[in-house]
């Protein structure tokens, strides 16, 4: 009883970091419409074009943030989790001979990646084989297709699922903050010199502080993921690059700026900017850059292979059918059958 009431109040605490940034839009929403445009501006042109903007930046930025927060994190396809008889009878091998099952085991998966010791990346805690660029995630208590990072302000895992809505989320953050902070800052001026009055320009004050101050840290966050989106990498991989059976390769997703960032973006320009799901692929496979190593790896380059969008390539690996046991199990397996689509 103890433990469950424990666990409530855990997880209703990983809660608080969300409700405190929808607060601070809530009273930042007051402050800038109420306070400065309606109360304080008084050019009605000033005003007009203020709230003109002001609107669609904050309507984009919300729905991005909701986006991120909300969209459950991929986890792996079934075909990727071994039965319970086959994981009670992996614990209890010795380490050559759960090499040598795994090994075996990831014949009929698409999974190159390997551990630092060269057997493939299995995960205890969820009794799967985790899929390149996956990564459990101890804090969602799963294994998270293309796992960056998880974040306490979203509470949420950032991987494939929603990458793209995190970084136009950091994106419009930085525009709305950036905004804000422009068309206060004359009014946090006079506030310095009295030319304002009433309790409203205490608002004006601390509104302009805290968009300043939020600037500042999303301007960072936001400039260091559209790197890692041009370099195709995760925040993990750019900690720890990905390893194969011939060593580590942190390039071996790099396919170059445009295709790195449609691989996240997708191919319609259209959408873009819009937080619906357009990333490429299926989170499960990944398309390699042409020649490049992990030297011997099977990975079909970008030039050779069936394609799908701008050329980009995704390894497509075929299986016949049979049982789905550990050391027999064969499944059909193609990109196309696991490729997320948006639920909004």
């Amino acid at each position: 009883m103890g433990g469950g009431v424990l666990g409530c109040c855990i997880q209703t605490g990983k809660w608080f970091p969300v409700v405190f940034i929808s607060a601070v839009l809530v009273w930042s929403y007051y402050a800038y419409v109420l306070q400065l445009c309606i109360f304080t501006v008084d050019s009605v042109a000033l005003k007009v074009v203020f709230l003109a903007v002001y609107h669609p930046v904050l309507f984009v930025f919300c729905w991005a943030y909701y986006k991120t927060t909300m969209t459950p994190s991929a986890a792996p396809p079934q075909s990727f989790f071994l039965s319970p008889r086959d994981g009670s009878l992996l614990e209890g091998m010795a380490e050559e001979e759960q090499r040598r099952l795994l090994e075996q085991y990831v014949k009929d998966l698409p999974v190159l990646s390997r551990s630092q010791n060269g057997v493939p990346r299995y995960c205890e805690q969820c009794k799967c084989i985790k899929p390149d660029r996956g990564h459990h995630c101890s804090v969602c208590s799963q294994c998270v297709l293309k796992m960056d990072h998880h974040c306490p302000w979203v509470n949420n895992c950032v991987g494939f699922s929603n990458y793209k809505f995190f970084v136009l989320f950091l994106g419009y953050g930085v525009l709305y903050t950036l905004w804000v902070a422009t068309t206060s800052g004359s009014y946090f001026v006079k506030f310095w010199t009295n030319e304002l009055t009433g309790e409203g320009r205490f608002h004006i004050l601390f509104l302009f502080f805290a968009a300043v101050m939020f600037a500042i840290s999303l301007l960072g966050l936001f400039g260091y993921h559209l790197f890692l989106t041009v370099k195709n990498r995760s925040t993990l991989e750019s900690f720890r690059p990905p390893m194969f059976s011939d060593g580590p390769d942190p390039e071996a997703y790099d396919l170059g700026k445009l295709a790195n960032f449609e691989q996240v973006f997708g191919t319609a320009k259209v959408k873009w900017f819009l937080p619906v799901f357009t990333s490429l692929g299926s989170g499960v496979m990944f398309p390699c850059r042409q020649g490049s190593s992990p030297l011997g790896h099977n990975y079909q380059s970008v030039d050779t292979a069936p394609s799908q969008g701008s050329g980009i390539t995704f390894p497509i690996q075929s299986t016949a059918n049979a049982d789905s046991n550990l050391l027999g199990r064969r499944e059909s397996w193609t990109q196309g059958d696991h490729t997320q689509s948006d639920s909004a």
